[in-house]
């Protein structure tokens, strides 16, 4: 499939040389179980540590509060239990919004089940979380606050900052939580700045490889392990690490450009046609992360214009991957008519991208409206 066009970057990516040459040292070489107490098994520690070193460089924190995972919703599924539990003798309140990642909501909706309130935050028309909004839902009750950095569907940034004025003005002993999966390796993060006591991430958004979760735990916030067993990373996940995976997400650090100017750019680009073309409408704010555009083509199924695309070598999502191609329930959280979600299609870019990958979807959404039959 050379001639394909990929724009579904959200959803995974296409894992980079780095990376792959690092997974197969690996596999090959480097092979010892990091646990084991002779040379090798220490040979592979270290991998581990450099993998560590790496990411706890990336968002300015000490080696010793990254944890790795399975996956980035095991990551979310071990801070949103575990906050919460660790807490709910000093209150019963969950702050989240009705647009985290479904690896954040169910796991909410489990904790509902068992007694706490939760309180699920309903973004503006732009898909943004209104800061005054947090600041009324955090009471002295509130044990956790859940907000993602970057909305997975429409790129749109939300206030995590306001997150630790919310709770320190409520006096509350929450933890805060922050999901951020699709801003990781792609925008500059640093948890103090983001006040935050827990945040999450993944090595496939960002040409990793699939099967890495990192949890960023802050030193002295205890939560309960979610996996036990063999007592690896430091308690908190049992389960013999994936050594080639993990250092497969070093390899993927370390090839990460310095600046996304060229996303942008293409992004800019992308806005441009469609934002002036008359048969779309763009649903990503103006300020979204430039990785992601979300648009609608009204009067055409989100599914039948994928489909279409596909036909043409071109590869779009019509939201979260996890959705399986259900209406976007983020889009419909934001007030946006039935029209605009049904028709809605998430295009997002990697530094792999370029202006010809956006004129091809371009053509191929014109020729789609002169060949396909209109759902209105």
């Amino acid at each position: 499939m050379n001639n394909t066009v990929y724009l579904d970057n959200s959803a995974t990516t296409v894992v980079c040389d780095r990376a792959i040459e690092y997974i197969n040292h690996a596999l090959s070489v480097n092979y010892g179980n990091p646990s084991s107490l002779h040379v090798m098994g220490m040979q592979a520690e270290e991998e581990l540590r450099k993998s560590r070193a790496a990411v706890a460089a990336m968002l300015s924190c000490r080696e010793d509060e990254i944890f790795f995972t399975g996956s980035g919703t095991e990551a979310n599924n071990t801070a949103v239990f575990g906050a919460a539990r660790a807490r709910r003798k000093r209150g019963n309140r969950i702050v989240t919004t009705a647009v985290e990642h479904p690896s954040v909501l169910e796991a909410v909706k489990l904790l509902e089940d068992e007694g706490f309130e939760v309180i699920r935050l309903v973004p503006d028309v732009n898909g943004k979380i209104r800061e005054g909004d947090i600041f009324e839902a955090v009471n002295k009750d509130t044990v956790l606050v859940s907000i993602m950095l970057v909305n997975n569907e429409t790129g749109a940034l939300q206030p995590i900052k306001t997150a630790r004025a919310a709770v320190t003005r409520a006096a509350a002993p929450a933890l805060i939580h922050c999901d951020a999966v699709q801003g990781f390796g792609k925008m500059k993060i640093s948890v103090a700045d983001l006040g935050i006591d827990l945040l999450t991430a993944s090595a496939h958004k960002i040409h990793g490889p699939k099967g890495v979760g990192i949890l960023y735990k802050k030193k002295n916030v205890h939560i309960p392990a979610y996996i036990v067993g063999g007592g690896q990373e430091s308690g908190l996940r049992s389960g013999t690490e994936s050594v080639p995976l993990i250092s497969g997400l070093r390899g993927a650090i370390e090839e990460l450009p310095k600046t996304d100017e060229k996303v942008r750019a293409v992004r800019d680009y992308a806005a441009e046609l469609f934002g002036g073309c008359g048969f779309a409408k763009i649903n990503s704010p103006t300020d979204a992360l430039p990785y992601i555009i979300n648009i609608s083509v009204p009067g055409y199924r989100s599914e039948t214009l994928l489909h279409y695309l596909e036909s043409k070598g071109i590869f779009v999502s019509s939201g979260s991957a996890c959705a399986k191609g259900a209406g976007s329930y983020v889009l419909r959280a934001a007030g946006l008519s039935s029209d605009r979600v049904d028709s809605a299609l998430r295009i997002s870019f990697s530094r792999f991208n370029s202006k010809e990958d956006v004129d091809r979807l371009f053509s191929a959404l014109k020729a789609a409206k002169d060949t396909l039959r209109s759902s209105k």
